[in-house]
């Protein structure tokens, strides 16, 4: 979404007017230092807005019938969260350029003590849907971090690092998800079920933490500005939609599943709220540190094969879940779970990596070469990543719909999980047919509203070409 220009005077003591960490010498000299700082610090308050966007999913397992509650209308809860969080990805995204890193990091970090508050005070029996449907809104707020604080460090690292910082960002955010279930399965283990709000008051320091750190540590990059221009042009390229869809199955499965674990383990197996603490933790977790895995599987083989054989894989997990759920095994339930988690995990950091890649054959396709090349990747595939980020956390909102519907129809699982099989399988033949298919070279003329059809360059019969996926510049 964003886009370097000629330095621009701002004021402020905690804005840099000039950046260029392509500059080896530059980079050593201060700038990595200053980028990994800044890292440090987004990484905070990003992980602790995976934790509040997931808050619902984990109070979920606290609500018991006197909350009167189903297991539908818990999964219509954290349905509006994902939603939320959604949508807002797209606005925050442009917001780092236009306020600075620092400043939107500062405020979006702050914003999380709204939903918490709340939560404080409207969380307890009696209490109506309809209020527990509009704290779920606030909590939205916390999902929407991720796409400004991927694309404030984006701007901060070059591109022979973005992958490893981007992942690195991407999976320490990630992880609020398992640290926020793990927390819940403390405070139920030792105080119980009945007292969420030790839960909830816990996280309140945790945010005022983040929010003074990024006010004291964090940096504004002047010479970044919106581009949106490139947003149009990003928009405008089926690309983009087509990495949409796969990233709805990877991301947005991660998300929808994280939020939706415990819900079905109490709904459909019958657990115990400390029972199903003591196991939802478990593939978030993993899912978010195989993340960086991903990507570096990516640059080695290739994001368009380690993204379809994730799919392929993927597709059998769910068999598993599947065939656990018909056979109500719980031990089978959770094994075919965990792997959907990890397989996610390596799908999320794949995924991510062909964008750029896709993007820089587009620009080598209209002729460019070089460094005219690689900045035509990068003015597109920032803002690409911020439109592609938010349409696959709109699958969190499918899975957990698909769940709801489900249960209402059939009080269990079995329907939706046989759906998202059915999902994967799309995703690995769109992965093969646009990204891996080997195509005579003269379709390569074709042209798409980014440049030609960059699929059908004849670099993706190269494993290490850019259309399977090594980053640009690696």
């Amino acid at each position: 979404m964003t886009a370097p220009t000629a330095a621009v005077h701002r004021r402020g003591r905690r804005w840099i007017e000039h950046w260029d960490p392509e500059d080896a010498e530059f980079w050593e000299n201060g700038g990595k230092r200053i980028a990994r700082r800044n890292l440090a610090y987004s990484v905070l308050a990003e992980h602790i807005g995976f934790s509040v966007w997931s808050m619902f999913s984990v109070l979920a397992l606290f609500m018991g019938p006197e909350y009167g509650i189903d297991a539908a209308g818990k999964f219509f809860l954290v349905a509006v969260a994902s939603l939320v969080g959604a949508v807002l990805r797209v606005p925050y995204g442009f917001a780092v350029a236009r306020f600075g890193g620092r400043n939107w990091t500062v405020f979006s970090a702050g914003m999380l003590l709204l939903p918490m508050i709340a939560l404080l005070f409207v969380l307890e029996p009696g209490t109506s849907y309809g209020t527990f449907v509009a704290v779920a809104v606030l909590t939205g707020v916390g999902g929407a971090n991720f796409a400004s604080a991927m694309t404030n460090i984006n701007s901060f690292y070059p591109l022979r690092l973005k992958g490893r910082a981007l992942g690195l960002n991407a999976g320490g955010g990630n992880i609020g998800v398992a640290v926020v279930q793990l927390a819940a399965l403390l405070v139920i283990g030792v105080a119980g079920a009945d007292r969420p709000r030790l839960l909830l008051a816990a996280y309140l320091p945790l945010i005022v933490l983040a929010t003074l750190c990024a006010l004291r540590y964090m940096d504004n990059l002047g010479p970044v500005t919106n581009d949106t221009g490139a947003a149009r042009e990003a928009a405008a390229d089926r690309h983009t939609w087509i990495m949409a869809v796969l990233y709805i199955g990877t991301f947005g499965s991660f998300i929808g599943y994280s939020f939706a674990f415990g819900l079905v383990l109490q709904g459909q197996f019958d657990r115990t709220p400390l029972q199903a603490a003591a196991l939802t933790f478990i593939g978030p977790l993993l899912g978010s540190l195989i993340r960086p895995v991903g990507g570096q599987l990516a640059d080695r083989r290739g994001g368009a094969r380690v993204t379809l054989w994730t799919f392929v894989l993927m597709t059998a997990a769910s068999a598993v879940v599947i065939t656990a759920s018909i056979r109500a095994s719980l031990p089978l339930f959770v094994t075919g779970f965990v792997l959907l988690f990890i397989l996610t995990g390596v799908g999320n950091g794949s995924s991510y990596k062909m964008i750029p890649a896709i993007h820089e054959a587009g620009a080598r396709s209209r002729g460019l070469t070089g460094e005219a090349a690689s900045a035509h990747a990068r003015r597109l595939s920032g803002a690409a990543m911020s439109l592609i980020g938010a349409v696959g956390a709109i699958g969190g909102l499918g899975i957990n719909l698909a769940l709801r519907q489900s249960f209402v129809s059939t009080g269990g699982g079995t329907g939706a999980f046989i759906a998202f099989a059915c999902y994967y399988v799309l995703c690995a033949f769109v992965t093969w047919a646009v990204y891996l298919r080997v195509r005579p070279l003269a379709a390569a003329g074709r042209n798409t509203a980014a440049g030609r059809n960059t699929e059908e360059m004849p670099a993706n019969r190269d494993r290490h070409g850019p259309l399977t996926g090594s980053a640009p510049g690696r």
